[in-house]
């Protein structure tokens, strides 16, 4: 029986690249899940790479389906934006196993969706300064720089992230990216022993 591996971290914690490598490692084999969004794409994003990027009719039509796993709301600066993991047969645990990044409410809900047995935290740390340096770093190479959504940004993740929330769903282990080899090392040994 498959597994699903969940990345999870604050903002500019590293999750894209560590994901995209541990995707690209042939020996764990595992299959990316992507899920959708109605935020606006980002330089460099391809649609159903880092995301499905759809709109809110789109969105609903799932709904009215009952194709939405999990999904979860952002108020942002812009307006709202909304992410889940829709049910389109990228998921089949009788065949793979699967990674993806997600947050903590997301994470839950597939727990609860497919089992706890099933669906395994990856949780990404890193020092807030340093953080806060990358997300700014990131920004600026955007068209149009949103730097007041990266401020909202930045606090929600220190409140969606809290010690509290992470002890209530057992996640103890952190995986510290200060050294992003080692990291991802750490990481792809974990998923290795559990697959």
């Amino acid at each position: 029986m498959g597994k699903i591996f969940c990345l999870m971290g604050k903002s500019s914690s590293g999750k894209d690249t560590i994901f995209k490598e541990i995707k690209n490692d042939k020996d764990l084999n595992l299959k990316p899940i992507v899920s959708y969004t109605t935020r606006p794409k980002r330089v460099n994003e391809t649609n159903g790479v880092e995301y499905f990027f759809i709109n809110k009719e789109e969105l609903n039509r799932f709904e009215q389906e009952n194709k939405v796993i999990e999904q979860r709301v952002y108020h942002t600066v812009d307006g709202d934006w909304f992410y889940c993991t829709i049910n389109d047969n990228q998921i089949d645990l009788d065949k793979n196993n699967y990674l993806l990044i997600t947050t903590l409410e997301s994470y839950k809900s597939l727990r609860n969706y497919f089992g706890e047995d099933k669906v395994y935290p990856i949780y990404i740390h890193i020092e807030d300064g340093i953080r806060l340096e990358r997300a700014l770093d990131r920004e600026k190479k955007q068209a149009n720089p949103n730097y007041d959504e990266l401020c909202r940004r930045f606090l929600a993740d220190n409140k969606d992230f809290s010690a509290d929330k992470l002890s209530n769903l057992d996640i103890n282990k952190f995986y510290i990216n200060e050294d992003l080899q080692e990291c991802i090392d750490n990481i792809k040994s974990d998923i290795s022993n559990l697959i």
